[in-house]
């Protein structure tokens, strides 16, 4: 749309407004607080059951243990909200990213800022696929159309005309261009008086979520079953209620996985945040896991595998060839290529955003500098626009002047040609020239022009105009520097990567031999037409490039391969690539060139136009999945010597070793090694050397589920044997119950290092940890000789300081359970590797 008239607010005075009337939000904010974190927290079972351990120690009379254990209830709270409050800032980052973009004209100056920064007298410039940021007046309406299904429920779009009409927040830019005037903005617009919201990010239901359900499901049912029978067995065997009660929170607090939800919804949203930082929005976070399921990836080339700078590379026209690169360097362009470029021009956006378009216009401003072809005093009368059933493009151009209107068409050259009705002969020899063109990779469209008599009624239809051929345009655009590389990852990683264009055939096919994809055979739109499902899922056994694919076939395309199996990830941009991008697991929008509407379609943004970002976000939800797994595992290996400790004293008669106190310590010291340890890992060597993860494969296999039963067993065995054998020695229980809990921290920090990883090597325990690792186990062992050497932080506990020598020697006992995870590890691996291909981590 021509803005040049129009200057729009002046900047300040814009960020003056939107700092005095806010930001264009509807005012339905689902935000948290510290203070609604700081609730949430408080109805958290783990601090339900602190307080109610509290309470009991007040009822006994114990008010210094219960004001201990309340300052450890409050600490836990701390850590707790503090970590709810970082992954909350990271998900509302995304949510800022993730909202409507607007263009606006700020100072003459045209802008892309987010839709929540608009504010009113804002001059907003809209295009097909976008998402309207607020209501105002249209002052330009080019063959403009929205969809306002969302504020009236009418499907059908609604014709807009300038200076009378208006356009509302929320609704859908589906056909034309516009230039509008902001009236209302936020709780304002008739979205925000009828209470709708925008669609925000949200963590629905998932593989991974519902087995997270189900596995924290069946341990609060054990857990529970279990606290019942150990308060009935203390009490038949020892008497006291109370004393029974406490036994039994205790039990509780080590048993209940209050962790495994928090887990899994902080290993997303820092998945999310890190992915943001390599320029990839996550609008779905269900995304993040399944990204390392993905086995198809189906990419557009043109601004993905190439850069989308287009430069007009070659021109033919009247049996003439004509490299323009190399004649750029002259005054002028031959006479018999001029009328082939202004056409060219004539055919495109008088303000072009298309690449294509830009080095149309680029290249008159260079060689048609007379206003013979330029033509500065013609009016654009009507727009007959791309359809998937003509792949060509006309302009009618009008002018007092003249007797006639100008019509100027651009296409794919057998389009093109099809509107000229060009003879066999001739189709042959154009046909054979576009060949050569795209076997060099260059991007070939065909130019005809037409006249209309003045006064007779315009047609509805291109093909109604007399066209006549003028010539071919070939468009450069180099392959990325970064994609044969990427490529060959996806490859090694098992992916199979298949390039879907609306490019001719030839030119396919060069580019995706410059990238390394498999493109002995190129499969085009009209065959696909043609091909029933048998067909076309026998075809995708092996063809990998797709040239002339209109946007409908994107969609038939993704559906074959889900149904062959495929988790299938797929790039678009359009208005129409939309419902592709949803059907596909992950649709990927192109931030930078995509539409409002291919961006709430898809479950990620490329912010940066970029192939090897879907690359490092496929890596990255691999390594995702698998530093989740490690965290899993260990939770549930941690909670298996606490249950112990927590059952088998009152079976064997012996004195209680936990407390509530004892397990609100070891909660400090699971979480952050989960939240963090875990989290910040760099994940296993070759996970991009690996297939893609299976889509029934769970999060723990009974493999997985079976090492870490069995690590948590071997802490179990060790603590409570040492434990009776100090008794029985003599050792008083006091100190006897140090030492366990000497051994049991100990082996839980150590038991970090062995789950970080699947191998089974020694070297393996440290290779790769993290400063945050270093900080959270060096932090570990100090609490801990703080709490068993210090007599004064000893005796809320009710350790008995150790000697120097019993010290070292229960921490030597606990140092060498590493001992027993790496021969588990490795014993479990030697099975599984004889058994069943263990599943990748």
């Amino acid at each position: 749309m021509p803005t040049e008239q129009y200057n729009g607010l002046d900047p300040a005075i814009a960020a003056q407004r939107l700092r005095e009337e806010g930001p264009n939000e509807l005012g339905v904010s689902q935000r948290r607080t510290l203070r609604d974190i700081a609730w949430d927290v408080v109805r958290e079972p783990m601090f339900l059951l602190l307080l109610g351990a509290g309470t009991i120690y007040l009822v006994m009379g114990d008010t210094r243990e219960a004001l201990i254990l309340l300052g450890f209830v409050l600490i836990i709270m701390t850590l707790t909200a503090l970590q709810e409050r970082r992954t909350d800032n990271a998900l509302n980052a995304l949510r800022d990213l993730s909202s409507p973009r607007a263009l606006v004209v700020r100072g003459g100056v045209t802008l892309r800022i987010p839709g929540r920064d608009v504010v009113r007298e804002d001059l907003l410039i809209l295009s097909e696929g976008d998402r309207i940021a607020a209501d105002g007046l249209l002052l330009q309406a080019h063959e403009l159309a929205t969809d306002e299904s969302m504020l009236t429920g009418e499907s059908e779009p609604v014709a807009k005309q300038a200076s009378s009409d208006r356009a509302f927040a929320g609704t859908l830019v589906v056909r034309g261009q516009g230039l509008m005037r902001v009236e209302a903005i936020g709780h304002a617009t008739e979205l925000g008086r009828i209470g709708q919201s925008l669609q925000d990010i949200a963590l629905q239901a998932s593989p991974l979520r519902d087995e997270m359900a189900r596995l924290t499901r069946r341990l609060v049912i054990i857990g529970l079953s279990l606290c019942l029978l150990l308060v009935l067995l203390y009490w038949v065997l020892r008497g006291g209620w109370l004393e029974a009660l406490l036994a039994g929170i205790t039990l509780a607090m080590g048993i209940l996985p209050q962790e495994f939800p928090v887990i899994m919804i902080v290993f997303l949203a820092l998945a999310a945040r890190r992915l943001a930082a390599q320029q990839v929005l996550t609008r779905r976070l269900n995304a993040i896991e399944t990204l390392g399921q993905t086995s198809v990836l189906c990419v557009d080339k043109t601004g993905t595998l190439t850069q989308n700078r287009m430069t007009v590379a070659a021109l033919s026209a009247n049996g003439r060839q004509l490299e323009v690169r190399a004649q750029q360097q002259l005054q002028a362009l031959p006479d018999e290529f001029h009328e082939l470029l202004e056409y060219a021009v004539l055919a495109s956006e008088i303000n072009p955003h298309d690449p294509m378009e830009k080095a149309f216009h680029l290249l008159a401003g260079e060689h048609l500098t007379d206003t013979e072809h330029l033509h500065p005093q013609w009016a654009l009368a009507r727009e007959y626009e791309l359809s998937p059933e003509l792949l060509a493009m006309s302009h009618l151009w009008s002018s007092g002047a003249m007797p006639h209107d100008v019509v100027a068409a651009k296409g794919a050259p057998e389009s093109v040609a099809d509107l000229c009705h060009l003879d066999p002969a001739r189709r042959a020899e154009m046909a054979a020239e576009a060949t050569r063109m795209g076997d060099r990779g260059l991007r070939v469209l065909g130019v005809a022009k037409a006249r209309h008599p003045n006064g007779q009624p315009r047609p509805a239809n291109q093909h109604d105009f007399d066209f006549e051929w003028i010539g071919l345009v070939g468009l450069a655009d180099p392959l990325r520097d970064e994609v044969p590389q990427a490529i060959a990852q996806c490859r090694q990683a098992g992916i199979r990567v298949i390039m879907i264009t609306g490019d001719h055939p030839r030119t396919a096919r060069a580019i995706a031999a410059q990238a390394g994809i498999g493109s002995s055979v190129v499969v085009t739109g009209d065959e696909l037409a043609d091909m029933d499902s048998a067909t076309l899922a026998h075809r995708l056994l092996t063809v990998n490039v797709f040239a002339r694919v209109r946007p409908q076939q994107k969609l038939a395309l993704v559906q074959a391969l889900k149904d062959r199996g495929e988790v299938v990830a797929m790039t678009g941009d359009g208005v129409n690539d939309a419902p592709a991008l949803k059907a596909a697991h992950i649709g990927i929008a192109m931030g930078q060139r995509g539409t409002d509407v291919a961006r709430e379609a898809a479950a990620l943004v490329l912010l940066q136009d970029d192939f090897s970002s879907i690359v490092q976000a496929i890596h990255r939800g691999r390594r995702t999945f698998s530093n989740l797994r490690h965290a899993m595992g260990y939770t549930l290996a941690v909670h298996v010597p606490i249950i112990g400790l927590a059952v088998l004293p009152v079976m064997l008669g012996l004195p209680l070793v936990l407390a509530p106190l004892h397990i609100a310590f070891l909660e400090l010291v699971i979480d952050p090694a989960c939240s963090l340890v875990f989290e910040a890992e760099a994940g296993e060597p070759g996970l991009m050397q690996q297939p893609p993860r299976g889509v029934q494969e769970p999060l723990l296999s009974t493999r997985h589920v079976g090492q870490s039963l069995a690590m948590g067993g071997w802490v179990t065995l060790v603590v409570v044997g040492l434990y009776a054998l100090l008794l029985d020695r003599g050792v008083a229980a006091g100190m006897a119950s140090t030492a366990a809990f000497v051994v049991l921290v100990t082996a839980n920090a150590v038991l970090i290092l062995a789950s970080r990883s699947a191998r089974t090597t020694w070297r393996s325990l440290f290779a790769g940890l993290s400063a945050v690792g270093l900080w959270v186990l060096a932090s570990t062992l100090a609490a801990l000789s703080a709490i068993t050497m210090v007599p004064f932080l000893a005796q809320p506990f009710r350790f008995v300081p150790l000697p120097p020598a019993y010290w070292l020697a229960s921490l030597l006992v606990g140092l060498s359970m590493v001992l027993l995870f790496q021969l588990t590890k490795r014993v479990l691996a030697m099975h599984g590797s004889r058994a069943t291909p263990a599943p990748s981590n």
